[in-house]
């Protein structure tokens, strides 16, 4: 694994805590740190023993933003021959939408500032527990720009039309209240118990069989917008197939008919 220098990735059993790791700058998104949340998304992924990964930010700040100043990150990175951002060299984070939408499940703890894209990559993300302190912003017209990293189809997705339209053609700041009144958040937590409350509910998901929870989300990401019924009802079914030859329905089966809990994820 990567040596990282803007997040930091850790393992607490059967999930991942990804932290944005730039306090002194309210963890303000640079090229560097794109890179290697795409790379530490990618990484837990992979990882067999995982099942939910949990993203939140250091300090005080969930994550401001762009951070201009940090695209020389990119550049440099190019000069020694690492892959380039999509941020910096075609604009808007297009990876990592879709690096969110394949992922293992992912929870977001916003624990103060989301803004710009620190709020429209959270759209991508699975759910959204948020700090009483925290504050959002789809702030893209405030600097004449427009909405990115797949806001424009996630925002009216999450929240709604107007709610969409409300948070992109305002660019208005809103409290942790409004947030969860709008759908931006799904429930609103006291600072303390916002990292425990999301590792509680990372750790419920994670205790149920991790291929069956990633194949049910991968196909509702895939297929939330679809219009071609057939399509949805006919993946439905290959994926059903494909998880009965699995153990961890076996395991479901001869628990209930043992009258017992099943035990998930210990292969074979």
């Amino acid at each position: 694994m990567s040596e990282y220098e803007h997040i930091l990735y850790e393992n607490r059993g059967s999930v991942v805590l990804i932290t944005l790791n730039r306090p002194e700058r309210l963890n303000a998104w640079t090229a560097r740190m794109e890179n290697e949340f795409i790379e530490a998304i990618n990484v837990a992924s992979a990882d067999p023993a995982v099942g939910c990964i949990v993203i939140t930010g250091a300090g005080r700040g969930f994550c401001a933003g762009a951070d201009i100043g940090g695209f020389n990150d990119g550049i440099k990175a190019m000069g020694e021959g690492k892959r380039p951002s999509k941020l910096l060299y075609e604009g808007g984070s297009p990876e990592v939408p879709i690096t969110l939408a394949r992922s293992k499940p992912t929870i977001c703890a916003v624990n103060g500032a989301s803004v710009g894209v620190g709020l429209t990559f959270t759209l991508a993300c699975d759910i959204r527990i948020a700090s009483t302190a925290a504050r959002f912003s789809a702030r893209f017209v405030k600097v004449g720009l427009t909405p990115e990293c797949g806001s424009t189809h996630y925002l009216p997705l999450v929240t709604g039309l107007p709610n969409a339209l409300f948070m992109t053609l305002t660019g208005r700041i809103i409290d942790a209240q409004e947030a969860l009144a709008r759908g931006i958040v799904d429930r609103i937590v006291e600072p303390e118990q916002l990292l425990p409350e999301a590792m509680k509910l990372a750790e419920e998901i994670a205790a149920n069989p991790h291929d069956a929870v990633w194949a049910a989300k991968r196909m509702i990401h895939a297929h939330v917008t679809e219009p071609d019924l057939r399509k949805v009802v006919t993946q439905e079914s290959y994926s059903i197939r494909e998880r009965q030859t699995e153990p961890d329905h076996k395991e479901a089966v001869q628990a209930f008919l043992a009258k017992r809990e099943p035990v998930f994820n210990q292969g074979g």
